[in-house]
């Protein structure tokens, strides 16, 4: 893929030889996102796991201290008075059988994050040929299937994030934009990486941590080294 004059003039400040530590790695980051738009600044984590076997996988949920500087859409599965509390909470849309053909049938996804309260697993569960791949479908992991809707809702706004292996075992997650400042994007990393450590499957040997990059939305990838992690 032919790179264009921006990002090599951006790839020039990056070291590839160089394993760097957070706070040169963020900086870095930064220096590179230069295009016209606000980048997102993610992590790119390589796990010495094999997520093919149910015992070494890892997967969560953790609160971003600085969110993600996106503005994330809520939609709440529930009935009865749960409705009324999703609405309170701050939810996007609220509903339930009724949203099952307007998503099927009109391929209607203008959400980032699905909440559903346990006794509507049913009725989403209908939906998991749609919201599984895109990796929409509430899960008790990530405090998604809950009947505690306001908790949910509110720390999905507050800057929550999920978290998972794909299938080549790394871990993409958005860590905040680059306007944020270096602090407010090391703390973002430092939660997250913490959060995963603790999630290391009892399973898992070797070396945990294979790799850790960061980048921006168009720039170069830069390396930490997982040893000072």
């Amino acid at each position: 893929m032919k790179k264009g004059k921006r990002y090599l003039e951006a790839a020039k400040l990056v070291d590839r030889t160089v394993a760097y530590d957070v706070a040169e790695a963020v900086s870095l980051v930064k220096k590179c996102a230069n295009a016209k738009f606000d980048e997102t600044i993610e992590a790119h984590i390589r796990l010495g796991v094999d997520g093919r076997h149910a015992d070494q996988q890892v997967r969560g949920a953790v609160v971003l201290p600085h969110g993600t500087g996106k503005t994330v859409r809520v939609l709440v599965f529930a009935k009865g008075d749960k409705v009324e509390e999703a609405k309170a909470a701050g939810a996007d849309y609220v509903g339930g059988d009724e949203l099952v053909p307007r998503i099927q049938k009109e391929g209607w996804l203008d959400f980032d994050v699905v909440v559903a309260t346990p006794d509507m697993m049913g009725i989403v569960g209908r939906l998991g040929r749609i919201l599984g791949p895109k990796g929409l479908m509430p899960n008790p992991k990530a405090g998604t299937v809950t009947m505690d809707v306001t908790k949910a809702i509110n720390d999905i706004k507050a800057g929550k994030i999920e978290y998972r292996l794909d299938k080549t075992n790394i871990i993409h997650v958005p860590l905040g934009k680059a306007s944020f400042s270096e602090e407010k994007l090391a703390d973002n990393f430092q939660t997250l990486i913490e959060a995963i450590i603790k999630a290391k499957p009892a399973a898992a040997k070797g070396q945990y941590l294979k790799s850790v990059v960061i980048s921006s939305t168009m720039g170069p990838g830069v390396k930490l080294n997982p040893a000072r992690l």
